[in-house]
């Protein structure tokens, strides 16, 4: 009895020392990521220009002060911008890889750049419209790899921005739409067939199609503007605000960037509250969570913005119901 004793002694001791060497370990990877003394390095790779980001980047920097970093004392970020220039993308990534980020943030067409230039660095997207689709991602629920984020899928909102603008302007009927990808085009496509508005589609893949597009637009009479969403778009906003000025097309636009740069409106995901929220993913990555572990987050707020001095250019009077929605009026 005391041989058996003594050996279940044994094994009692080995479980115990497993486990307090699991806690020491566990311990070890929280102390890492919460050392005084350690400088986390976070990526920030971004396909528009840098006055287009300011703001975006400026939430994701508030986030990251709300959680306790401070730029030079545990965190340093190192951002790069391609400019609107998606060949550029591939580099910007590699260099990035190659400075050894603790993890890299992105948006748009750049979390592809980055997947491809480092399958072991932790990135995380925000503001990816479809990250399944484009393949960034296995699923929202499980991402899988190293790659997870903030997505703006929301498949309604096509629809939300055509009825928006049809109250805005009742007696529209022609609509002329610049979209980068198929991803929204056929909910957007059976919005307006319900709001009895026929949509024209033009599919917008680099700048030289703009040209194209508006040349498109004139020819078909249209009588308004939606753009869908991305870089593209966000990276020649200034082209496209000045077109539907001139030519006083009511237009409705996927980014406030782009009303505050002069258009009539904007209904969108609220990108500040994105950003922001994409620091606490960068946290959890920094305190040891995995990736894979992080399910994307699908948008909960969204926000209409109206540009009043835009409409005023092209004479048109918001009616005061479609005023009253505005989250945000420019004056």
């Amino acid at each position: 009895m005391k041989a058996v004793t003594h050996k279940r002694s044994g094994n009692n001791k080995n479980l115990i020392g497993l486990a307090a060497c699991a806690l020491l370990f566990a311990l070890s990877v929280e102390v890492e990521a919460q050392e005084p003394g350690k400088v986390h390095r976070i990526g920030f790779l971004i396909a528009p220009t840098p006055s287009f980001f300011v703001s975006r980047l400026e939430a994701f920097r508030q986030g990251l002060q709300d959680l306790g970093y401070v730029e030079g004392k545990n965190i340093a970020i190192e951002t790069r911008y391609a400019e609107g220039k998606a060949d550029r993308l591939a580099e910007l990534a590699a260099e990035l890889v190659r400075l050894e980020m603790d993890v890299i943030v992105t948006s748009g067409p750049a979390g592809l750049a980055v997947k491809k230039a480092t399958r072991t660095i932790p990135i995380v997207f925000v503001a990816v419209q479809d990250p399944v689709a484009t393949g960034l991602v296995d699923s929202l629920a499980l991402p899988g790899g190293n790659v997870t984020g903030l997505s703006t899928l929301a498949p309604e909102l096509g629809g939300k921005r055509l009825e928006i603008l049809k109250g805005a302007v009742p007696k529209i009927s022609r609509l002329a739409f610049l979209r980068g990808t198929a991803l929204t085009a056929k909910d957007t496509q059976a919005a307006a067939q319900a709001l009895g508005i026929r949509l024209q589609s033009l599919e917008v893949r680099d700048s030289k199609d703009l040209d194209a597009a508006f040349k498109a637009a004139i020819k078909d009479r249209a009588q308004g503007l939606l753009t869908g969403p991305g870089s593209l778009f966000n990276a020649h906003q200034a082209r496209i605000v000045e077109f539907a000025a001139i030519n006083r097309l009511p237009a409705m636009y996927a980014s406030p960037e782009s009303v505050e740069a002069g258009g009539l409106m904007s209904y969108a995901p609220s990108y500040p509250a994105i950003f922001r929220r994409a620091a606490t993913y960068v946290d959890k990555i920094l305190r040891g969570a995995k990736p894979a572990d992080l399910p994307v987050e699908q948008p909960t707020k969204f926000e209409l913005v109206i540009n009043l001095k835009a409409a005023k250019q092209i004479g048109l009077t918001i009616p005061p119901n479609v005023l009253a929605r505005a989250d945000r009026v420019i004056k």
